[in-house]
């Protein structure tokens, strides 16, 4: 399951894929299917203001895409990958910005997953089908936004 939600941690789009699927892949994927509706007039936001991720989305050519799409984000790099590119000197260039103050912002992601485990059929994951858990997954989804 992979999750993208709100600042208030409200679940805004959730793909599912099978067990092995990466989740660095999926990430780009799952930012071009967001959608926020503006009030009034207007074509729907599709672009984060920041986007808050873990080790697991530090891959350079993750970070080189999102500037590309000019979307901030605040993801710590892996030790391997800090090692490399001190280990290539002048040539590894500067390290990403971090700002360990806005990553404290991404247990808002860790919560909603908590909350979304509060329900017995998606916790104990008793529809086996993709399609009858997807739903379930939309239908608490749905009950989340509507009690907060």
């Amino acid at each position: 399951m992979h999750l993208a939600v709100d600042g208030r941690g409200r679940p805004l789009l959730v793909r599912l894929t099978p067990g092995q699927a990466g989740d660095n892949p999926q990430l780009l994927p799952l930012l071009d299917d967001i959608r926020v509706p503006r009030v009034g007039a207007g074509r729907p936001r599709k672009r984060p203001d920041q986007l808050i991720a873990d080790k697991v989305y530090s891959h350079p050519s993750t970070r080189r895409a999102l500037r590309r799409r000019g979307i901030g984000h605040t993801i710590p790099e892996k030790r391997d990958q800090q090692a490399r590119r001190r280990g290539l000197g002048s040539a590894g260039g500067r390290p990403p910005n971090f700002d360990r103050d806005r990553y404290k912002q991404r247990n808002v992601v860790e919560r909603c997953f908590n909350r979304l485990k509060q329900f017995r059929a998606l916790a104990t994951r008793y529809a086996k089908r993709a399609a009858f858990y997807r739903a379930i997954l939309l239908l608490v989804s749905a009950v989340l936004w509507l009690s907060t």
